[in-house]
């Protein structure tokens, strides 16, 4: 056991419970197919970080971070992929407007909202997140201690890290579920779309924008 886990565990809740693209990615999905929604959205996301984490082990998050292009390539991906999840969000709420609401949840192709298709919307969010590149190469060498195995100690926090993710996913996924029956009246669900769409197309344009 890492002998920093404790003081880790506390960072990462603090970083967990911060909204970013993927709180309102499982937002988003969970106006369309609920509980299972975003649920399986966050669990995509536990995924990329696991990602992230062979990546980190193996070297290559820190060879993207030093490449200004490689960087700037996962920059440019991640936010047009969030951009996009946006722009069709509020597409669909527009479209929609004067339709009652379905019981079937729906994408923006008009198909069901399948387990796979949240599990992999949450899991390619967070593998193009740039900042969470940096996540990993910043807070993790920082809990290791002198002496311990590099390699298995990361391994070890990135694990915690994940069990975290998945605690603060079910807990989430079951809060909603229980808002289901308001977050599906037509005119909450239409707001809630629209300002789900317009976070994720302004957390693509600052991850674009911003200066790192």
């Amino acid at each position: 056991m890492p002998a920093q886990l404790l003081p880790f565990l506390l960072v990462v809740v603090v970083v967990t419970l911060i909204p970013g693209p993927d709180t309102a990615l499982g937002l988003r999905n969970s106006l369309r197919a609920g509980t299972t929604g975003m649920w399986w959205t966050g669990l995509g996301c536990c995924a990329g970080l696991l990602v992230h984490a062979v990546i980190s082990v193996l070297g290559l998050s820190a060879l993207l971070a030093a490449s200004a292009t490689a960087y700037l390539a996962v920059k440019v991906a991640g936010a047009a992929y969030l951009v996009w999840l946006g722009a069709s969000t509020l597409w669909k709420s527009w479209r929609d407007r004067h339709r009652a609401v379905e019981p079937v949840a729906e994408t923006t192709g008009g198909e069901p909202l399948t387990r796979l298709a949240a599990f992999r919307q949450g899991l390619v969010s967070n593998v193009l997140n740039p900042k969470i590149i940096v996540l990993f190469l910043t807070l993790l060498p920082q809990f290791i201690s002198p002496g311990e195995p590099r390699a298995w100690t990361s391994l070890a926090l990135t694990l915690a890290f994940v069990a975290v993710a998945v605690i603060y996913w079910r807990l989430a996924s079951w809060l909603v579920g229980g808002l289901r029956q308001l977050l599906t009246r037509k005119r909450v669900q239409l707001a809630l779309e629209r300002v789900m769409g317009a976070v994720m197309v302004g957390f693509g344009l600052r991850m674009v924008f911003a200066s790192d």
